[in-house]
């Protein structure tokens, strides 16, 4: 049995962050039906690149869901949403404040119809405070939060991030509350409602910076310890890429000067203009070999060396086939690898993500609607298969 068979989810959200929170869920076995608008869905399923006639990305982030599309904008349709409410333990949704109202689907609205549901309200800035109804996206997240300026070269322009930091920590932090909200219910018999901010989360990846500072000491863009400041924790180009060495602990950086005929001396582990110089010195050394040599290298003198691997390397990777990290899905367009989370089962049994309104009847027989109504649903264009 999966962990979190028995918990039943319903998911509003769509694109990344509420998608990657509920397929956390979904892997652990939670039963996620993802409701979807008639026009087109979730819009993560029309961006390229596609596998087959799908996204690769909204195939990525909806595996094991199954999708309900209904209009809860008419006045039917929220009947038919409210209908349903009760089989459920989570309802994860994604608007910005204000919107649930006008749906006519206020909070308060959701606990009355079921009053053990824990609604998660994920957004970009948290319900409250003077920039609640703004909008944006992750990178005005990392922006406002101080984490984008601590990206990049010292003096130079912040770096765009190749990853969505914010919208990750959103869905990461979702799924905490969710599932702490689970077991406070089964103490108190009550829902909850959850405020997450995708602004906060992703500051908690920076928690040795902001705790720097809040101490009097400001990190500076590609100067601090560990951005940057110390020689040995950088990356460097090897003859056919590029490989990282992270010498922090003085045992670690004496090893990897003694074996390759750098000066073994201490200040190496202390940030200031020696740095320059000891920079370029490990430059030189690492042009010499190739990625594959230093990774020998660094297994034979445990001195904290990995290769930068390239998408192409991943799939072949011993540490991750290992740890059986990739999963292949069986799609109606073919095999498709994906990458399981930290947590899921991995004798995990996938299912391909749903097409949009695949499930809308066996979803709402099973929230109790009578075939008659469903059939007047479908009549009246309030849901769609």
């Amino acid at each position: 049995m999966l962990p979190l068979e028995s918990v039943r989810v319903l998911d509003l959200s769509r694109l990344l962050p509420g998608p990657y929170a509920t397929l956390a869920l979904a892997d652990l076995g939670a039963q996620v039906d993802k409701l979807e608008d008639l026009e087109g869905g979730d819009y993560l399923r029309h961006m390229p690149p596609h596998h087959g006639n799908d996204s690769a990305m909204f195939a990525a982030l909806n595996r094991n869901k199954r999708s309900l599309a209904l209009d809860l904008k008419q006045p039917e349709g929220k009947a038919a949403f409210l209908s349903i409410l009760g089989r459920y333990d989570v309802l994860l949704e994604q608007f910005r404040p204000g919107v649930m109202d006008r749906l006519g689907i206020a909070y308060g609205t959701l606990h009355e119809h079921n009053p053990r549901l824990i609604i998660c309200s994920l957004t970009g800035y948290g319900q409250t405070g003077p920039l609640r109804h703004a909008a944006g996206h992750d990178l005005n997240y990392l922006a406002r939060s101080g984490v984008l300026g601590l990206q990049g070269p010292e003096g130079g322009t912040p770096q765009v991030p190749a990853f969505q930091i914010a919208d990750i920590g959103g869905a990461l932090w979702s799924t905490i509350g969710i599932v702490t909200a689970l077991y406070e219910r089964t103490l108190t018999n009550k829902g909850k409602i959850l405020d997450i901010s995708m602004l906060e989360a992703n500051m908690s990846f920076a928690s040795l910076a902001f705790g720097n500072m809040l101490a009097g000491h400001p990190p500076g863009r590609g100067n601090d310890t560990l951005s940057g400041g110390l020689s040995l924790y950088g990356v460097y180009r090897a003859k056919d890429g590029f490989v990282t060495l992270a010498a922090l602990e003085p045992k670690f950086w004496l090893k990897f000067a003694a074996a390759c005929g750098v000066e073994a001396d201490l200040s190496a582990l202390m940030p200031g203009p020696h740095q320059t110089s000891l920079r370029e010195q490990l430059a030189a050394v690492f042009a010499s070999r190739t990625k594959s040599e230093w990774e020998a290298f660094g297994r034979q003198h445990d001195c904290c060396i990995e290769p930068v691997l390239t998408g192409d390397e991943l799939q072949h990777d011993p540490q991750l086939a290992a740890r059986q990290v990739f999963t292949t899905l069986t799609t109606p367009e073919g095999p498709l690898t994906q990458v399981n989370t930290p947590l899921t089962p991995r004798d995990r049994v996938h299912k391909s993500a749903p097409k949009k309104g695949e499930h809308t009847r066996v979803i709402l027989r099973e929230g109790g609607l009578k075939e008659e109504a469903i059939e007047n649903l479908f009549a009246k264009k309030i849901v769609t298969e």
